[in-house]
Protein backbone atom coordinates (compact mmCIF):
# COMPACT_ATOMS: atom_id res chain seq x y z
CA UNK A 1 0.00 0.00 0.00
CA UNK A 2 1.39 3.42 -0.99
CA UNK A 3 1.60 6.00 2.22
CA UNK A 4 2.72 9.04 3.56
CA UNK A 5 6.66 8.53 3.05
CA UNK A 6 5.92 7.29 -0.41
CA UNK A 7 4.59 10.90 -2.27
CA UNK A 8 7.88 12.03 -3.12
CA UNK A 9 8.48 9.30 -4.96
CA UNK A 10 5.64 9.22 -6.81
CA UNK A 11 6.39 12.94 -8.25
CA UNK A 12 8.12 11.96 -11.38
CA UNK A 13 7.26 8.74 -11.63
CA UNK A 14 6.22 6.23 -14.01
CA UNK A 15 2.30 5.06 -13.90
CA UNK A 16 2.28 1.20 -15.51
CA UNK A 17 -0.74 -1.04 -15.87
CA UNK A 18 -0.39 -4.21 -13.85
CA UNK A 19 0.07 -6.14 -16.93
CA UNK A 20 2.95 -3.65 -17.41
CA UNK A 21 1.52 -1.30 -20.15
CA UNK A 22 2.87 2.62 -20.10
CA UNK A 23 -0.14 5.08 -19.38
CA UNK A 24 1.83 8.26 -18.64
CA UNK A 25 4.28 9.96 -16.46
CA UNK A 26 2.47 10.84 -12.65
CA UNK A 27 1.80 14.07 -12.40
CA UNK A 28 -0.33 15.38 -9.11
CA UNK A 29 -0.65 13.61 -5.81
CA UNK A 30 -4.09 14.26 -3.79
CA UNK A 31 -4.50 13.17 -0.23
CA UNK A 32 -6.99 12.09 1.82
CA UNK A 33 -6.86 14.24 4.51
CA UNK A 34 -8.55 12.08 7.44
CA UNK A 35 -5.36 9.38 7.22
CA UNK A 36 -3.24 11.57 4.91
CA UNK A 37 -2.44 8.64 2.52
CA UNK A 38 -2.03 9.55 -1.06
CA UNK A 39 -5.96 8.73 -2.48
CA UNK A 40 -5.30 10.17 -6.52
CA UNK A 41 -2.74 10.24 -9.04
CA UNK A 42 -2.99 13.19 -12.26
CA UNK A 43 -1.12 11.14 -15.24
CA UNK A 44 0.06 12.52 -18.46
CA UNK A 45 -1.46 11.41 -21.58
CA UNK A 46 -1.38 11.90 -24.70
CA UNK A 47 0.64 13.24 -27.49
CA UNK A 48 3.55 14.74 -25.68
CA UNK A 49 1.27 14.32 -22.00
CA UNK A 50 -1.13 17.03 -23.04
CA UNK A 51 -4.00 15.30 -20.71
CA UNK A 52 -3.86 14.78 -17.56
CA UNK A 53 -6.70 12.17 -15.99
CA UNK A 54 -7.16 11.05 -12.16
CA UNK A 55 -6.28 7.64 -11.46
CA UNK A 56 -7.00 5.97 -8.01
CA UNK A 57 -3.87 5.11 -5.31
CA UNK A 58 -6.16 2.09 -4.04
CA UNK A 59 -4.09 -0.96 -4.49
CA UNK A 60 -1.59 0.50 -6.05
CA UNK A 61 2.26 -0.46 -6.14
CA UNK A 62 5.51 1.72 -5.64
CA UNK A 63 8.24 -0.06 -7.25
CA UNK A 64 11.39 2.22 -7.72
CA UNK A 65 10.20 4.76 -10.06
CA UNK A 66 7.02 3.02 -11.73
CA UNK A 67 3.88 3.01 -10.47
CA UNK A 68 1.53 0.22 -10.77
CA UNK A 69 -2.21 0.75 -11.13
CA UNK A 70 -5.36 -1.68 -11.03
CA UNK A 71 -6.69 0.23 -14.45
CA UNK A 72 -6.53 -0.34 -18.16
CA UNK A 73 -4.50 2.47 -20.16
CA UNK A 74 -7.69 2.51 -22.00
CA UNK A 75 -9.99 3.30 -18.38
CA UNK A 76 -7.64 5.79 -17.87
CA UNK A 77 -7.77 7.68 -20.53
CA UNK A 78 -11.24 7.86 -20.61
CA UNK A 79 -11.48 9.07 -17.50
CA UNK A 80 -13.79 12.48 -16.30
CA UNK A 81 -11.89 15.51 -17.72
CA UNK A 82 -11.46 17.39 -14.47
CA UNK A 83 -8.58 20.23 -14.05
CA UNK A 84 -5.79 18.94 -12.06
CA UNK A 85 -4.69 22.62 -11.14
CA UNK A 86 -7.04 22.99 -8.80
CA UNK A 87 -8.18 20.62 -5.55
CA UNK A 88 -11.13 18.23 -5.91
CA UNK A 89 -14.60 19.40 -5.22
CA UNK A 90 -16.53 16.71 -3.54
CA UNK A 91 -19.03 16.19 -6.55
CA UNK A 92 -15.94 15.73 -9.04
CA UNK A 93 -14.80 13.20 -6.80
CA UNK A 94 -17.87 11.52 -6.69
CA UNK A 95 -17.85 11.17 -10.31
CA UNK A 96 -14.67 9.90 -10.51
CA UNK A 97 -15.66 7.21 -7.49
CA UNK A 98 -18.68 6.50 -9.88
CA UNK A 99 -16.54 5.78 -13.34
CA UNK A 100 -13.79 3.62 -11.23
CA UNK A 101 -16.59 1.52 -9.26
CA UNK A 102 -15.32 2.92 -6.07
CA UNK A 103 -17.19 3.92 -2.74
CA UNK A 104 -16.82 7.33 -1.29
CA UNK A 105 -15.78 5.91 1.90
CA UNK A 106 -12.18 6.93 2.38
CA UNK A 107 -13.64 9.65 4.82
CA UNK A 108 -16.65 11.91 5.22
CA UNK A 109 -16.32 15.44 3.37
CA UNK A 110 -18.02 18.91 3.69
CA UNK A 111 -19.91 20.23 0.90
CA UNK A 112 -17.53 22.98 0.82
CA UNK A 113 -14.16 22.92 -2.18
CA UNK A 114 -11.35 21.28 -1.23
CA UNK A 115 -8.83 23.84 -0.09
CA UNK A 116 -4.88 22.90 -1.52
CA UNK A 117 -2.64 21.86 1.14
CA UNK A 118 0.71 21.64 1.11
CA UNK A 119 2.74 18.32 2.07
CA UNK A 120 6.39 18.72 3.33
CA UNK A 121 8.54 16.14 5.47
CA UNK A 122 7.16 17.97 8.97
CA UNK A 123 3.60 18.48 7.89
CA UNK A 124 1.42 16.92 6.40
CA UNK A 125 -2.73 18.48 5.62
CA UNK A 126 -5.67 17.57 7.93
CA UNK A 127 -9.52 18.06 7.39
CA UNK A 128 -12.26 16.55 7.27
CA UNK A 129 -12.34 16.55 3.44
CA UNK A 130 -10.72 14.15 1.15
CA UNK A 131 -9.09 14.80 -2.41
CA UNK A 132 -6.32 17.63 -0.96
CA UNK A 133 -3.52 18.22 -3.73
CA UNK A 134 0.10 17.57 -2.24
CA UNK A 135 2.69 19.56 -3.83
CA UNK A 136 6.05 18.16 -4.02
CA UNK A 137 9.06 18.10 -6.91
CA UNK A 138 7.44 17.31 -9.92
CA UNK A 139 10.76 16.63 -12.99
CA UNK A 140 9.48 18.65 -15.82
CA UNK A 141 6.88 20.72 -14.19
CA UNK A 142 6.98 24.81 -12.98
CA UNK A 143 8.01 24.91 -9.78
CA UNK A 144 6.29 28.11 -7.55
CA UNK A 145 8.31 29.80 -5.33
CA UNK A 146 6.63 30.65 -2.25
CA UNK A 147 8.46 33.20 0.54
CA UNK A 148 8.53 32.20 3.92
CA UNK A 149 11.15 31.45 6.57
CA UNK A 150 11.76 27.41 5.38
CA UNK A 151 12.57 28.95 1.81
CA UNK A 152 16.25 29.75 0.94
CA UNK A 153 17.54 32.88 -0.64
CA UNK A 154 17.31 31.86 -3.97
CA UNK A 155 14.24 31.34 -6.35
CA UNK A 156 14.16 29.57 -9.57
CA UNK A 157 13.95 30.76 -13.13
CA UNK A 158 11.54 27.88 -15.26
CA UNK A 159 10.72 28.40 -18.96
CA UNK A 160 9.20 25.82 -21.47
CA UNK A 161 10.71 24.51 -24.27
CA UNK A 162 9.20 23.54 -27.77
CA UNK A 163 9.44 19.16 -27.96
CA UNK A 164 8.71 18.29 -31.01
CA UNK A 165 7.89 14.51 -32.30
CA UNK A 166 6.08 12.72 -34.95
CA UNK A 167 2.81 10.03 -34.94
CA UNK A 168 2.23 7.99 -37.73
CA UNK A 169 -1.22 8.12 -39.29
CA UNK A 170 -2.66 7.13 -42.39
CA UNK A 171 -1.55 9.53 -45.40
CA UNK A 172 -3.01 7.16 -48.14
CA UNK A 173 -3.00 3.67 -50.10
CA UNK A 174 -1.72 2.39 -52.99
CA UNK A 175 -2.73 -0.93 -54.85
CA UNK A 176 -2.08 -3.10 -57.82
CA UNK A 177 -4.34 -3.87 -60.28
CA UNK A 178 -4.05 -5.92 -63.26
CA UNK A 179 -6.18 -5.50 -66.80
CA UNK A 180 -6.23 -6.54 -70.17
CA UNK A 181 -5.66 -3.96 -73.30
CA UNK A 182 -5.56 -5.03 -77.08
CA UNK A 183 -3.23 -3.72 -79.38
CA UNK A 184 -1.63 -4.59 -82.56
CA UNK A 185 1.37 -5.85 -83.68
CA UNK A 186 3.04 -7.39 -87.02
CA UNK A 187 5.53 -9.85 -87.92
CA UNK A 188 7.11 -10.96 -90.75
CA UNK A 189 7.07 -14.66 -91.48
CA UNK A 190 8.86 -16.66 -94.59
CA UNK A 191 6.51 -18.19 -97.10
CA UNK A 192 7.40 -20.20 -100.16
CA UNK A 193 5.34 -21.59 -102.86
CA UNK A 194 5.56 -23.53 -106.42
CA UNK A 195 6.00 -22.51 -109.44
CA UNK A 196 6.09 -23.49 -113.25
CA UNK A 197 8.69 -23.70 -115.22
CA UNK A 198 9.81 -24.97 -118.81
CA UNK A 199 13.01 -27.50 -118.72
CA UNK A 200 13.94 -27.83 -122.69
CA UNK A 201 16.33 -30.98 -123.84
CA UNK A 202 17.73 -31.94 -127.01
CA UNK A 203 17.44 -35.24 -128.52
CA UNK A 204 19.97 -37.60 -127.35
CA UNK A 205 20.75 -41.81 -127.30
CA UNK A 206 19.56 -41.60 -124.28
CA UNK A 207 16.56 -40.17 -124.75
CA UNK A 208 14.97 -41.16 -128.48
CA UNK A 209 13.86 -44.16 -127.89
CA UNK A 210 11.26 -42.58 -125.23
CA UNK A 211 10.41 -39.54 -127.62
CA UNK A 212 9.81 -42.15 -130.58
CA UNK A 213 6.61 -43.79 -128.37
CA UNK A 214 3.76 -42.73 -129.59
CA UNK A 215 2.00 -41.54 -132.78
CA UNK A 216 4.37 -39.22 -134.89
CA UNK A 217 1.69 -36.35 -134.49
CA UNK A 218 -0.47 -35.68 -132.01
CA UNK A 219 -1.78 -33.41 -129.08
CA UNK A 220 -1.29 -34.23 -125.44
CA UNK A 221 -1.64 -32.11 -122.09
CA UNK A 222 0.14 -32.56 -119.20
CA UNK A 223 -0.50 -30.93 -115.43
CA UNK A 224 1.11 -30.43 -112.42
CA UNK A 225 0.01 -29.58 -109.16
CA UNK A 226 1.09 -26.09 -107.05
CA UNK A 227 1.93 -25.80 -103.63
CA UNK A 228 2.01 -22.57 -101.98
CA UNK A 229 2.49 -21.54 -97.38
CA UNK A 230 0.02 -19.16 -96.89
CA UNK A 231 0.68 -17.40 -93.02
CA UNK A 232 -1.36 -17.84 -90.17
CA UNK A 233 -1.84 -15.94 -86.52
CA UNK A 234 -2.55 -17.30 -83.28
CA UNK A 235 -1.83 -15.89 -79.86
CA UNK A 236 0.06 -18.36 -76.88
CA UNK A 237 0.25 -16.81 -73.21
CA UNK A 238 3.52 -16.60 -72.02
CA UNK A 239 4.97 -15.11 -68.95
CA UNK A 240 6.97 -11.99 -68.75
CA UNK A 241 7.80 -10.50 -65.64
CA UNK A 242 6.75 -10.25 -61.74
CA UNK A 243 5.08 -7.24 -60.24
CA UNK A 244 4.97 -6.91 -56.46
CA UNK A 245 3.71 -3.73 -54.33
CA UNK A 246 6.39 -2.39 -51.35
CA UNK A 247 7.05 0.65 -49.43
CA UNK A 248 9.43 2.31 -48.60
CA UNK A 249 10.66 5.36 -46.39
CA UNK A 250 11.19 8.81 -47.60
CA UNK A 251 12.47 11.30 -45.01
CA UNK A 252 11.24 14.87 -45.03
CA UNK A 253 12.01 17.99 -42.93
CA UNK A 254 9.18 20.05 -41.77
CA UNK A 255 9.15 22.88 -39.53
CA UNK A 256 6.26 23.12 -36.86
CA UNK A 257 6.36 26.17 -34.20
CA UNK A 258 4.56 26.95 -31.04
CA UNK A 259 3.93 28.97 -28.00
CA UNK A 260 6.34 28.81 -25.28
CA UNK A 261 6.08 30.63 -21.67
CA UNK A 262 9.07 31.48 -19.82
CA UNK A 263 9.59 33.03 -16.35
CA UNK A 264 11.31 36.50 -16.02
CA UNK A 265 12.96 37.79 -12.89
CA UNK A 266 13.28 41.25 -12.39
CA UNK A 267 14.68 43.74 -9.02
CA UNK A 268 14.87 46.92 -8.17
CA UNK A 269 18.29 48.48 -7.44
CA UNK A 270 18.78 50.27 -4.33
CA UNK A 271 19.39 53.73 -6.45
CA UNK A 272 15.54 53.17 -7.35
CA UNK A 273 16.43 51.81 -10.62
CA UNK A 274 14.87 49.15 -12.36
CA UNK A 275 16.47 45.76 -13.35
CA UNK A 276 15.56 43.07 -15.20
CA UNK A 277 17.16 39.96 -15.38
CA UNK A 278 16.31 36.85 -18.21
Amino acid sequence: MISQNDIQQIFGSTVYTTGGDKIGSAGQVYLDNTTGNPEWVSVKTGLFGTKESFVPLQDAKLAGDRVEVQYSKEQVKDAPRIDVDGDLSPAQEEELYTYYGLSSGGGSYTDETRTAGTYTDETRTTGTSTGTRATGVRGDDDRGDTSGPNTDDAMTRSEERLVAGTRTEQAGTARLRKYVVTEQQQVSVPVTREEATIEREPITDANVGAALDGPDISEEEHEVTLHAERPVVETEAVPVERVRLNKETVTDEETVGGEVRKEQIEFDGVDGTERRKR
